[in-house]
Order: C-alpha cells, then structure tokens, then sequence
C-alpha cells in the first residue's frame, strides 16, 4: 500500500477549501454521549479547543504557500513547516476524525473483516481493547491513541505526542488511522479528573464502528 493512496483516502475526512478551513457540525447534541462523555466536556471540546484549532491553522498559513495545500499535502511537508502549522493542521484534523468516531447509537459493531483482522493483530477484540488502552495510558501528557492499517496492509497500534498523526512524515509509525482516541486531559479532566483509564473504559461504550469499517475497508481499497 502506497502512502499516496492512504493519503487520497483522508480526502473523506477533511477537506479543505481555498486552504479556509473549516468546522464540520458536530453530528450529534453534546449531550448525545452522556453518562460517558459530558456535554459541557462535548461543548468545549468542540467550540473552544478544536475552534482554536481551526482559526490559528488559517492564520498560520494565510498568505503563505502552504495556503494552496490540502491538509494532505500540509501533512507530507509537515517536517519542513512551522510548529504552528503542524499542531494546528494536526489539531484540526484529529478533532474532525473524532467526533466521526463517536456515535450515541448502541450496539454497533466490527464487520466481518475488520474483525478478521483484529483477531489476526491481536488475538481477539477484547485483547485489542486492552492492549490500546494501555498505549493509551502509557502515553505521557499529551496526544493521541491510533489503530491503523500500515503500508504493509496490518492493523497496528500507536500513539502520538501532541496534534501528530500516523499521516505526518515526522510520524514514528505511519499509515492509516482508522481509530482515533483523544488523550488530552480537556478531552475527560472535567468528568474524570486525572483518571485516564476510567475515561478510556467509558468511551469504548460510544465508540461509532460503522464509521471505523468504513475506514478500514477504505484503507483496503486503496
């Protein structure tokens, strides 16, 4: 699998226009994910951290060259670009992933495939529950937990510090995130406090699995 390829896949993500980026409406109340998630978790999460996102990427890259770049491109020349584009291209992004990721819908599920796979990465669904949760309180401070599906056609695991990403070309581990989980303490502090793992229990109750075959069976497409 070709990092070009992954990367066209993202364009059903985020898309930007005229490099203004843009806020997509979250696709659900911010109290749709409660007990789990919060609304006033939900509405700041989303009107406050991922807006500020948003607004410093387009200052950051307003009258710049990099103001022609879709967020994949941003992506691929993140190591050549100003720690201001690359957090905010990264925050943007990352949000806008989340919030596809998450769903009030109960009971969605793995397909037939991704779960195939996962039990060829893994062992079994649960051992994958476990071994990303770990990941994800092992990560210090900030960032991000992944599962994606590297160039080798595999699922992983990984984490990230910060706004990086599996798609940046600074990435340690690169490829296709199909699962996103934000670990920054704005993400949970309010109803969690400094329990990670608590939140990281709780969110697998409202994670959206329709949208992560939709990607994993993009990821295989291409």
């Amino acid at each position: 699998m070709k990092k070009s390829q992954f990367l066209s896949v993202i364009l059903l993500i985020c898309v930007s226009v005229s490099a203004q980026f843009i806020q997509k409406p979250l696709p659900y109340a911010y109290n749709a994910l409660e007990p789990f998630i919060d609304a006033q978790t939900m509405e700041i999460h989303y009107s406050k951290h991922h807006a500020a996102y948003i607004k410093n990427l387009n200052t950051a890259v307003f009258g710049t060259d990099v103001a022609k770049m879709s967020i994949t491109e941003i992506f691929s020349n993140v190591s050549k670009l100003s720690p201001a584009i690359r957090n905010n291209a990264g925050g943007h992004f990352n949000h806008e992933m989340f919030w596809t990721l998450l769903t009030p819908e109960k009971n969605t599920k793995p397909s037939a495939d991704l779960e195939k796979a996962i039990n060829s990465a893994f062992g079994s669904f649960d051992s994958l529950k476990e071994k990303l949760n770990v990941a994800a309180v092992s990560r210090f401070g900030s960032g991000w937990v992944w599962l994606y599906v590297g160039f080798d056609g595999k699922l992983a695991i990984c984490t990230t510090a910060n706004q990086d990403n599996p798609l940046m070309d600074v990435a340690e581990n690169k490829g296709m995130p199909i699962l996103a989980i934000d670990v920054w303490e704005h993400a949970y502090y309010l109803k969690y406090q400094n329990k990670r793992a608590d939140y990281l229990t709780a969110i697998w109750n409202i994670i959206n699995w329709n949208t992560v075959n939709n990607y994993y069976e993009a990821a295989k497409r291409k």
